[in-house]
């Protein structure tokens, strides 16, 4: 059974509204302008500064570069003032973005910037080293650098660089002598042009790489079209506890991601709200930090990072008295974390699903209507299902791989039309997903289909069983993997996180024996001091399973 969302959208959620991204961000910094728009590091600019910086980098890369409409312009930051600047200030000036994580090795880099044929990047000085090591083998010819505090008043500007550069020796040696310092960008350009946003001549708007944490990386184009309307979509079920012009959303997520790109560099700027930017979400007792100083009215994380901050001995100490909004997405949100958070809160979690093809998001629990263990109906517009492997359609909660259908579905992958080809059919997009939509049309994610563990030929999901594992009172977090044997086919280990680090294995599998069916059962426990996670907390089962084969000590 197809289940589609059939909200038709209109008003002042019409996605077209605007032709491109560009015009909506001249609409919010127009109507918005003396409204915050970005914090980070105690610093804020509102609308109309976010227009005059991004107008004054477009105008740089338009006049005093060779970048040409339609060239991609790689972003390697983390979340600082400089990122919203730069991204759409290359938009407006008819660049493709490339957005890229800021952690990546040499290697992922060159990788990345080979298959966009990026021209140009914007990176952060922490990173040079790795670029000057595969700069020749690229088609980047504009190196613009930015160091942590470029943005600051002059004088905290220099204590902050001196400080990550000297003190913490956080910036690696590196020589690229024709690179532009962001500052000297701003200082030289003046008054910024009030010239029309260029079009690019594509309507290919950004290019983001997935798959990364399971293979070689593809990138997904996403139009302007595209993104234009997920952030209706989104809009559309946040707006009942989202107020236009008045909230504060923590950004603990890093904006080259998908889903805190979409949120806010898109839906929270069209609503003109104020997002305070966190450059790294791994220093919780910063985070927390920021949070008690911060009258928020939202925050958008991930079940890790949402356990984490239950876990601190500080977040009851956060007021949270104006929190209308905490969303959550980029991997299962397990229900004790749910409860636990909105314990704190007393603010619910509104859970979604989504992939980076989809620009990201899928679906969503509307406020008011949460599904613990669900993430949510589709999103308006959009049409799902769920197959089995020879592709025929199946009932109401029975497994199979969630096939997608939207405005929101991507162009297809850059360069890569087999990828394409594999992963859209008839304009249904393959999410390599498990799931089950229930009669109300809400979806449970069962997990990865290349995840799923076959023994004995019954089909084990992780996710079941660390969403148990994790329910432990002696438990921190969990990850499950499969490990070939030779008269099942495989064994389910098991990796725990302990919160009481006297906690037995004979404890665990009594409580799994108890909980679960035999197959279920882990054959292997092991206690960790903690998981491999992508820079956006993912725990990266590929990477236990590569340990695994490699006979190395997790």
């Amino acid at each position: 059974m197809i289940t589609t969302h059939t909200t038709v959208l209109t008003g002042d959620m019409d996605p077209n509204l605007f032709a491109t991204l560009p015009a909506l961000y001249d609409y919010s910094c127009r109507k918005f302008v003396d409204k915050p728009a970005f914090s980070a590091l105690g610093k804020t600019i509102t609308y109309g500064e976010l227009h005059h910086y991004s107008q004054l980098f477009a105008d740089y890369l338009l006049d005093q570069t060779d970048l040409k409409p339609g060239d991609r312009i790689a972003i390697q930051l983390p979340n600082v003032l400089q990122f919203p600047i730069a991204a759409i200030g290359a938009l407006k000036a008819g660049l493709i973005l490339v957005n890229t994580n800021p952690l990546y090795t040499a290697r992922e880099m060159k990788q990345q910037f080979k298959d966009s044929g990026a021209k140009a990047v914007v990176i952060l000085v922490n990173f040079c080293d790795k670029l000057e090591r595969i700069l020749p083998e690229t088609d980047i010819d504009t190196v613009i650098t930015t160091e942590l505090g470029d943005m600051l008043p002059s004088l905290k500007r220099v204590v902050v660089n001196a400080g990550v550069r000297y003190l913490k020796k956080m910036v690696p040696a590196f020589n690229l002598p024709n690179a532009k310092p962001w500052t000297s960008i701003f200082k030289s350009q003046g008054v910024p042009s009030e010239r029309a946003p260029v079009d690019s001549g594509t309507d290919t708007a950004i290019i983001l790489y997935t798959g990364g944490t399971t293979g070689v990386a593809k990138g997904a184009m996403l139009t302007h079209q595209n993104l234009l309307a997920n952030m209706m979509q989104l809009r559309a079920v946040s707006k009942p506890v989202i107020y236009d012009g008045r909230d504060t959303i923590i950004a603990p997520l890093p904006l080259y991601h998908t889903y805190a790109f979409m949120f806010h560099c898109l839906t929270m700027i069209y609503a003109g709200n104020h997002s305070v930017l966190i450059p790294n979400p791994r220093d919780i007792d910063g985070l927390v930090k920021v949070m008690r100083s911060t009258k928020a009215n939202g925050f958008v994380g991930i079940n890790t990072l949402y356990l984490a901050l239950c876990r601190h001995k500080d977040i009851e100490k956060v007021d949270f008295s104006d929190m209308r909004f905490s969303g959550a997405g980029g991997m299962a949100l397990t229900i004790n974390v749910a409860q636990e958070w909105t314990r704190i809160t007393n603010c619910e979690v509104f859970e979604g699903y989504g992939l980076t093809e989809c620009s990201p998001v899928v679906t969503v629990n509307p406020p008011g209507h949460v599904k613990l263990g669900t993430v949510g109906p589709a999103v308006p517009e959009t049409q799902i299902k769920v197959v089995d492997d020879n592709g025929v359609e199946l009932g109401l909660d029975e497994k199979g791989e969630l096939l997608v259908k939207g405005p929101q579905v991507m162009k297809g992958y850059w360069q890569n039309e087999k990828a394409t080809q594999e992963a859209l059919t008839d304009n249904w997009f393959r999410t390599g997903d498990y799931a089950q939509i229930d009669s109300d049309g809400y979806v449970k994610i069962v997990d990865r289909k290349k995840d799923m563990i076959i023994v004995s030929g019954f089909n084990v999901f992780p996710s079941e069983i660390e969403e148990l594992i994790n329910s432990h009172p002696d438990v921190f977090e969990s990850a499950v993997i499969g490990i070939p044997n030779e008269k099942s086919g495989e064994l389910v280990k098991l990796f725990i996180v302990p919160r009481n680090f006297s906690l037995k294995t004979e404890t665990i599998h009594e409580f799994c024996k108890t909980n679960l069916t035999p197959y279920k059962v882990p054959k292997e426990i092991v206690f960790v001091k903690d998981l491999p996670k992508s820079n956006v907390g993912k725990i990266l089962r590929r990477e236990l399973r590569e340990r695994e084969i490699q006979g190395e000590s997790a």
